[in-house]
């Protein structure tokens, strides 16, 4: 025993070394960006609309911007990062987010603050894909495998259970500082960010002087630009329901199909559609996290809207009584990535998810707010279990030279989730938001969880060890 003892202490040295708070700082700090910026926003589209007189409609534009161009931008700033480097990457992004910020927080009108947001969006979303290159490069110079559980779970933390963070937050800065600081706030917080990179991660290597057609191959410039159309034409079509654009959805099917086709042809695709045919595991994962996470921001804004319209209570309120969702999600987030499991945790992320929906069956307008609480910590307990297993499935079936572009996809899917999510409440609370409208969505819940449960319990790829993925 005590030889087994002191054999370890050197490895577990290594690896404290290797994965220093210096070398974690800035990749958790980033990849807080994105999530938080996403919710950050709620509380101040009133605020922007009275500040520059805009009808108040017209500023959820703000909201959909940060969607779409974090969604096309997650899985391009991974394949970026393959390319030039992780490190340009993440400080690139960075100093989008930093003039971002500035951007809106000068904004004299509504398209200089789109600006902004497009801005945030596109900056923010470097954080993840390049914070997971550099952590597999330094797992692999330490003599690891896969890095400790630890490490992947305080990037799930900051990256996915911040999100509930922005309602709160947001509500602070209006209340004190005005809509503005919801934009500068995002200054300081580059500037952090941008400091402890720059002194704490270490450089890329040198780019061999590539040249410009090189590089569009090497990208996949053509296939981006596909996916961008392709995404967002699925994505501005869900925004506008309930009133349905079948065109748009025809638009959209016909561009993923010419993508498809392209994909198939590139010698370095920007999405390897091969790769996801022949590894069901990855795209099982991509797809079931998408429906854990539209569970989650159905939650987030529908009960939400519940909650204020028809319970009286503030956005702050409201924002303050989602605070345990963040907090159980990161704490069972902690406790399970450090095990490396991924059967267990998605299997009761299914489960909870339905027991979570069916609970909301019990809000009414006379139910104890307490109700509201607990159903919140049940749905952060889903999410931790969620993000913990499919990050580690991810990690583990992915092609490690492709893994920039396979972690922003798995955000990607998220956004769509969340999109989703946003569609849903948004026909459910078209005339009125009321108990029938909550009670609705929960059926609607219900069902989702019942295919999420099913799906994952049929899902035999989950049963294959993290560190042998399933092929077929």
């Amino acid at each position: 025993m005590p030889s087994q003892t002191a054999s370890t202490t050197p490895a577990r040295t290594a690896q404290e070394r290797a994965f220093s708070w210096r070398f974690l700082t800035p990749l958790y700090v980033g990849s807080a960006l994105n999530p938080v910026n996403s919710s950050l926003i709620a509380t101040a589209l009133v605020p922007i609309a009275h500040g520059i007189g805009v009808p108040i409609g017209q500023t959820a534009v703000l909201v959909t911007a940060l969607y779409l161009a974090s969604a096309v931008a997650q899985p391009t700033a991974g394949k970026a990062a393959e390319v030039f480097g992780p490190r340009r990457v993440l400080l690139a992004g960075i100093a989008a987010v930093g003039v971002g910020g500035l951007t809106g927080g000068v904004a004299p009108d509504l398209l200089t603050l789109l600006i902004s947001r497009v801005l945030i969006g596109i900056g923010t979303s470097c954080a993840y894909p390049t914070a997971m290159l550099l952590i597999r490069s330094r797992a692999r110079e330490a003599g690891l495998e896969q890095p400790p559980g630890g490490v992947l779970g305080g990037l799930q933390i900051a990256g996915v259970a911040t999100a509930s963070l922005g309602l709160p937050v947001g509500g602070l800065l209006v209340s004190g500082l005005g809509w503005r600081a919801v934009f500068l706030v995002n200054v300081p917080v580059a500037v952090l960010a941008l400091a402890t990179a720059l002194a704490w991660v270490a450089a890329d290597g040198p780019l061999k002087g590539l040249r410009l057609r090189e590089v569009a191959s090497r990208l996949d410039v053509t296939g981006i630009v596909c996916f961008a159309a392709a995404m967002l034409t699925l994505l501005v079509f869900l925004f506008e329901l309930p009133t349905p654009h079948w065109w748009i959805l025809a638009l959209s099917i016909v561009l993923w199909a010419a993508d498809t086709l392209w994909e198939l042809r590139a010698a370095s695709p920007f999405i390897d559609v091969r790769l996801l045919a022949t590894r069901p595991a990855l795209t099982n994962t991509y797809v079931l996290f998408g429906l854990v996470m539209l569970c989650q921001y159905v939650v987030l804004y529908g009960v939400t809207q519940w909650v204020e319209a028809v319970r009286g209570y503030s956005e702050s309120a409201s924002g303050l009584l989602l605070l345990p969702m963040t907090l159980v999600s990161g704490v069972v987030i902690a406790l399970i990535s450090r095990r490396n499991m991924v059967r267990g945790p998605v299997i009761a992320a299914a489960l909870t998810a339905l027991i979570g929906s069916a609970g909301l069956l019990l809000l009414d307008s006379g139910v104890w707010i307490g109700v509201v609480a607990v159903l919140t910590l049940v749905f952060g307990a889903s999410t931790g279990f969620a993000v913990a297993g499919y990050q580690t499935a991810l990690y583990s079936h992915a092609p490690q030279e492709h893994l920039g572009t396979a972690a922003g996809l798995l955000r990607t899917f998220g956004y769509v989730g969340s999109i989703a999510s946003s569609a849903i409440t948004g026909i459910v609370f078209h005339h009125q938001v009321s108990d029938h409208g909550i009670h609705l969505i929960a059926w609607i819940m219900i069902g989702i969880s019942l295919g999420l449960t099913t799906l994952t319990l049929a899902d035999r790829t989950l049963r294959s060890r993290p560190d042998q993925p399933t092929e077929t």
